[in-house]
């Protein structure tokens, strides 16, 4: 449990009823059970920067890691990839973006995720696909009256609140965007991000032949669960197939800078360094807490 006193409170009322159920609770403890000797695999999905010791701890341990968790990327990504090193920990991406990029990539990268050179191995660039939210039409004027139910509402994912805002400012592509450079050890050179509105293709690889590989599917996190959970095998995820004649057509574009300036502002903080990407996120978290509270509106939380 999160919250200490609500286990100490759950444990009492346990013992009353004769029930022999350990209750653990705090950072401690999730960090205590990622670690455990009888844990195979586990996944990291604690949302924000919560989520980082306890996705370390799993690491440090050997496990195979699938990983949600953006943030311990972003905050931490030497010191996390460094962990996953040593420890010969396996990670696997649960991000669809993620997912779909370590999909098309060679075996070989995958058993070595974060320390390959995608050019040695032919790859020359790493396409990350975003929807652009639900403002990629709304006219700029029209920003500053947006309120929270609005933007969390995606056209094409269900997600948590915090991740659909990131989604609508593409401060969520940004994040995304640090995590690529860490987990596929690409240079900027190697990265490029595009507007796909459909979100049928999760993400791309470009290789020096010409050749482009992209994973594409239903927008159901279904997906890359499942193929992270059963890698190297393949499972029925009760996915539904896509029907290509239904979809009709795929469209890209370019993602406006004065439309999302906070997947500008990322790209540039990853440039600088760790400590300008640690401070980005814990920026964006603040942000988003305040965006919530009706504190600030969209606009100012995309423009400054």
């Amino acid at each position: 449990m999160a919250d200490e006193a609500s286990a100490r409170e759950l444990r009492r009322i346990l013992a009353e009823n004769g029930v022999a159920t350990d209750v653990l609770a705090g950072v401690e403890a999730a960090c205590e059970l990622a670690a455990l000797d009888d844990v195979d695999q586990v996944t990291a999905a604690i949302v924000g920067a919560a989520g980082l010791l306890p996705t370390l701890a799993a690491i440090r341990a050997g496990k195979q890691v699938l990983l949600a968790n953006k943030e311990s990327l972003v905050t931490c990504g030497r010191l996390f990839m460094d962990a996953v090193r040593k420890s010969r920990s396996q990670l696997l991406p649960l991000d669809s973006e993620h997912n779909a990029i370590f999909q098309s990539l060679p075996e070989s990268i995958q058993r070595q995720l974060g320390y390959s050179s995608l050019e040695d191995h032919g790859v020359s660039r790493i396409v990350l696909t975003g929807s652009g939210g639900p403002f990629r039409t709304l006219p700029l004027a029209q920003f500053a009256a947006v309120t929270p139910d609005q933007a969390c509402a995606h056209p094409n994912w269900s997600m948590g609140r915090k991740i659909s805002v990131d989604s609508a400012t593409m401060m969520n592509k940004g994040l995304e965007y640090i995590e690529a450079r860490w987990l596929f050890n690409a240079s900027a050179e190697q990265m490029e991000v595009i507007l796909h509105p459909q979100s049928v293709i999760h993400s791309m690889v470009r290789y020096a032949d010409g050749s482009v590989l992209a994973q594409l599917g239903t927008p159901d996190m279904r997906t890359p669960i499942a193929h992270a959970m059963a890698y190297p095998q393949r499972v029925n995820s009760g996915v539904a197939a896509l029907d290509f004649c239904r979809i009709g057509a795929l469209t890209f574009a370019e993602p406006e800078r004065e439309r999302y300036p906070c997947l500008h502002l990322a790209i540039a903080a990853c440039d600088a360094g760790q400590a300008a990407t640690t401070a980005l996120n814990a920026a964006n978290e603040v942000a988003v807490a305040a965006f919530f509270a009706d504190a600030d509106s969209l606009y100012r939380y995309c423009h400054g």
